[in-house]
């Protein structure tokens, strides 16, 4: 039981984090915009991914965190967001009936303790809907990966070096990267062989996509898509990760001069116009990075296509200076609130003074309850 409620809080702090690390990177972008910054995708995409890595190890933190108070080292560091809220009711802050604070400060050990055991409606359905939800993700996952392995495996072999594979497929319009447990692979539509501009802007596009890790990053978005299924913020994330890594593609595979914007932004339209006649296997089959995506409204530009954001980022591309540096001094704050927040979401680990305070005037107020109905019977009687 103890390892189940550490995993279970371990999950539900996961999915607060995503929705407080997503906040704060909408922030910094948004600053990183008005001072001239919003061509520096490179950046702002691995700030995201950095952000997305101090959520995963936010486990391990508590735990290092934990380990330095019980060795007395880091005893007198206690940064609890609830003792906080505690400690503002009992200074006056608030005005609430203690049972009922008490009650809504409980709430989280309630629910957690609810869902563990299986107790009442709500716990029995939550928990209802993650098993099927996690269940239908999990298969949707395994079948995209069937088509994914199905169309790279029909496909044809055309060249090969090191670790980098390069097939035609007759089964897809949309050239696209992916990867098995060693070898890299770059499926292109066989009718690009007679289109030299085409295949050339396609597979510079595709092999800066595996300079770039992105094939790793979405392996593990889409792997962990099943758990997080029901946490909006999460696929905002990843909508956000897919949209920063194209348009730092375009940007990096084109500040190398060797191919010209005209011809790179024609193949975006051609190739995005034939994906209006995919077939459905090639739409669901994950992971994998493609050279353009259906077609759809880009976040924060209102009801511009992100297609059309993509073809206007490379016609005003810009080259920015240091942003290695902006990137250190953006992302040590920003982890460094993200790893604040980690240790002060936590469920208290023992009764503080003020917890303890708060329980001694709610049995105050329960006792002066139970008083005061018995004065009233004896007053009938």
């Amino acid at each position: 039981m103890i390892a189940g409620e550490a995993l279970l809080d371990a999950f539900i702090n996961a999915n607060i984090l995503f929705c407080i690390g997503f906040v704060l990177w909408r922030l910094v972008r948004a600053m990183m915009c008005r001072v001239g910054l919003e061509h520096a995708y490179g950046t702002q995409l691995k700030l995201l991914n950095a952000v997305f890595v101090a959520i995963l190890c936010a486990p391990l933190l508590v735990l290092a965190v934990n380990a330095l108070q019980n060795t007395g080292v880091a005893k007198g560091m206690h940064v609890n967001l609830s003792d906080m809220v505690v400690s503002y009711y009992l200074n006056g802050g608030l005005e609430m009936k203690a049972s009922d604070f008490e009650g809504l400060i409980m709430l989280r050990d309630t629910f957690t303790r609810n869902v563990l055991n299986g107790d009442g409606f709500i716990a029995q359905a939550v928990i209802a809907i993650f098993v099927f939800g996690a269940a239908l993700g999990l298969s949707r996952l395994f079948y995209s990966m069937f088509c994914l392995w199905r169309i790279v495996a029909n496909g044809y072999d055309w060249r090969s070096f090191g670790r980098m594979r390069i097939r035609l497929s007759d089964r897809t319009l949309v050239p696209f990267s992916t990867r098995g447990l060693r070898n890299y692979y770059v499926v292109i539509p066989s009718h690009m062989l007679g289109q030299d501009d085409e295949l050339k802007v396609s597979l510079a596009h595709e092999f800066q996509h595996i300079r770039q890790g992105d094939l790793e990053w979405e392996i593990v978005l889409e792997a962990l898509k099943p758990l997080f299924f029901l946490n909006p913020a999460y696929h905002a994330w990843k909508r956000q990760v897919e949209h920063l890594r194209e348009l730092n593609c375009d940007s990096q595979v084109l500040s190398h001069g060797r191919i010209d914007v005209r011809a790179y932004c024609d193949t975006l339209l051609s190739v995005c116009q034939k994906t209006l006649r995919r077939d459905r296997a090639f739409v669901i089959a994950v992971p994998k990075v493609t050279l353009v995506t259906a077609d759809r409204t880009s976040p924060g530009n209102g009801k511009h296509s992100f297609l059309e954001h993509r073809i206007m980022s490379v016609l005003n591309a810009k080259r920015l200076a240091y942003q290695r540096l902006t990137f250190f001094a953006t992302v040590v704050p920003l982890v460094a609130v993200l790893a604040l927040t980690t240790v002060a979401i936590q469920r208290p680990g023992d009764w503080s003074q003020d917890r303890l305070m708060l329980s001694t005037v709610v049995n105050l107020d329960r006792l002066d309850e139970i008083n005061r109905l018995s004065t009233f019977g004896r007053i009938r009687n």
